[in-house]
């Protein structure tokens, strides 16, 4: 189920990253290379385009544990096997994402492939590897092994928008045939999910029920919102008077109107407010909106603001807020 450019593909080199990078730094490396290169922070430059392609792709593969395995034992055999692919131009998908499928969609660059029937392909090259039949390869109909044969599965690859995960969406794909096939993206899926599409992949050689397809999702980065299982997280800013005083401040969400929210008098940096059924909303449940304070500091004070802050600092209890901390320290 590997691709047939890994090979060629330093995914370690597109991220910046140690090959035993754990999955924690990993998630953290492209977390940031993402929202560097996203295509909203770089409106109409395709080489920023290009480069959050390549880095999706790098990790949509190292992310996932088995194909990372798949990926290093492939790269280990350097360059004395090589087979040989046509690569097609990048198309662009429905409902916000880009579809990336190699061999049955056609000139749909990127995605991963698997040979076609004949000797000598790209199966023979790795079937003792991964322990022959890792194609979904299996023995019967005519060859007088039992009954008709699966087709084989087609492993494939897409970017979804941050929204379009969180919501859902119905797509349409195009087969190298040009057959249109709706696939149906559930609501809730994260990044790194594998959704299979049963019966969508090669036809059987011997009257025997499709392969599918499987389909791995890398999700964009938002932003301003990020997921935390079924909860959606997001930092919002408050002034120094705000949260000394109290207030009532809106605070967006993922795809609806602002909701109010109340900051008592005395809320210090880093307390989460809870809006009630406004995360992801699954299958399996519905999260919340978890909105963290963050007291914002003036870069900038004029004289007249700061004799205010001074006067301030002069009329408050001489506390000092570090004080538990370094005794919590010596202990």
């Amino acid at each position: 189920m590997a691709s047939q450019d890994w090979f060629d593909k330093d995914f370690y080199a597109v991220l910046g990253v140690s090959k035993d990078v754990t999955p924690a730094e990993l998630k953290k490396v492209y977390r940031k290379l993402a929202r560097k290169y996203h295509p909203d922070s770089n409106p109409g430059d395709a080489a920023a385009e290009a480069k959050f392609k390549e880095i999706s792709e790098a990790h949509s593969v190292l992310s996932d544990a088995e194909q990372r395995k798949e990926y290093d034992q492939i790269r280990a055999m350097g360059s004395g096997a090589r087979f040989t692919a046509g690569s097609g131009a990048q198309g662009g998908g429905g409902g916000g994402f880009e579809d990336v499928f190699g061999g049955m969609f056609g000139q749909q660059g990127g995605g991963r492939r698997t040979s076609g029937g004949g000797g000598g392909g790209f199966e023979d090259i790795f079937s003792g590897m991964f322990g022959g039949g890792g194609f979904g390869q299996t023995s019967g109909g005519y060859r007088g092994y039992g009954g008709p044969t699966k087709g084989r599965d087609i492993v494939a690859s897409t970017t979804l928008d941050f929204r379009t995960a969180i919501g859902g969406d119905t797509i349409t794909l195009t087969q190298a045939q040009g057959k249109p096939i709706k696939v149906r993206i559930p609501a809730g899926v994260h990044d790194g999910q594998k959704i299979r599409l049963r019966g969508r992949g090669e036809p059987s050689a011997d009257g025997g029920e499709s392969g599918d397809i499987v389909l791995t999702v890398a999700v964009r980065p938002h932003p301003i919102f990020e997921r935390d299982g079924l909860n959606l997280r997001l930092d919002v800013p408050v002034t120094f008077a705000e949260a000394a005083l109290g207030a009532t401040i809106e605070v967006p969400t993922l795809g609806g109107e602002p909701v109010r929210l109340r900051v008592a008098p005395g809320t210090p940096s880093g307390r989460v407010l809870r809006v009630k059924g406004r995360g992801v909303d699954a299958k399996d449940g519905k999260g919340d909106l978890l909105a963290t304070v963050q007291v914002a500091v003036p870069s900038h004070l004029s004289d007249r603001a700061r004799e205010a802050v001074e006067a301030l600092a002069e009329a408050l209890p001489g506390e000092n807020p570090r004080s538990d901390l370094l005794d919590r320290a010596r202990q």
